[in-house]
């Protein structure tokens, strides 16, 4: 699991499963060999194990990439261990049996991409050219879409369908807005003219407060983050359109 220009929220996300738990995944289900939120290594002692992991899974360890990856001036604005971001993705991917870039800044460059970009930040499909990268695009990401693509090649050694973009079909082939809790009141006519009103109180569309559900692929609105209504238009503010 490699760490590069994020705020490790997406780990934060799968740090709060329940089914299954944290626990019983890296404990039970797969090896978890290098996580530098999660090690109590450090330092040397953890990058030798994730060499140790290269060699002997040689094609077929899972590489999880969170954070974009930074390519201007030869990648010099991110470095592990004395080396660039850039040289270690090249590196542990060349082995890799399954490449997934989890969250929007793997999957694009996210934050760290916008305007002006001073750090020539890159989503890991533009860096792996040529290669299968799975894109589990959010902000976070929806650790169960990563936990289903993660498990699917740990348990039949393949892959989901994809779509044009990496991303896998069963979590992000259909627009939020198809399977929004207050679609009905969209069919209806049904909308928030302004945060607070009496259509707000009483969970009314919020398309005119310039809700993305309709234009943004994800599973949102039916698969939960954390098994609450943890997410915007569950709490009352519009899609942001963060996949």
């Amino acid at each position: 699991w490699l760490h590069f220009q994020e705020c490790t929220g997406c780990t934060e996300s799968l740090l709060r499963t329940s089914h299954p738990k944290v626990a019983e995944l890296i404990l039970d289900l797969v090896s978890l060999d290098y996580c530098e939120t999660l090690f109590a290594a450090a330092g040397y002692q953890a990058e030798e194990a994730l060499h140790a992991a290269m060699e002997q899974n040689a094609g077929k360890y899972i590489c999880v990439i969170e954070g974009s990856i930074p390519v201007k001036e030869n990648g010099i604005y991110c470095k592990i261990g004395g080396r660039t971001a850039l040289d270690i993705v090249n590196d542990v991917a060349s082995k890799a049996g399954a490449l997934i870039a989890i969250g929007a800044c793997a999957s694009w460059g996210g934050v760290a991409s916008a305007d002006p970009n001073p750090t020539g930040a890159t989503g890991a499909p533009e860096v792996l050219k040529g290669k299968t990268v799975v894109t589990i695009p959010g902000c976070p990401a929806n650790p169960y879409n990563f936990l289903g693509v993660a498990l699917q090649y740990a348990t039949f050694g393949t892959l989901p369908a994809l779509d044009d973009l990496g991303r896998p079909k069963f979590a992000y082939g259909r627009v939020i807005h198809e399977d929004c809790p207050r679609r009905p009141h969209f069919d209806a006519g049904r909308f928030v003219q302004q945060f607070g009103d009496e259509a707000h109180r009483l969970g009314y569309c919020l398309y005119k407060m310039g809700c993305k559900g309709p234009a943004t692929h994800a599973n949102c609105s039916i698969q939960r983050f954390g098994e609450v209504e943890a997410w915007p238009i569950g709490i009352g503010h519009p899609c942001v359109g963060c996949t």
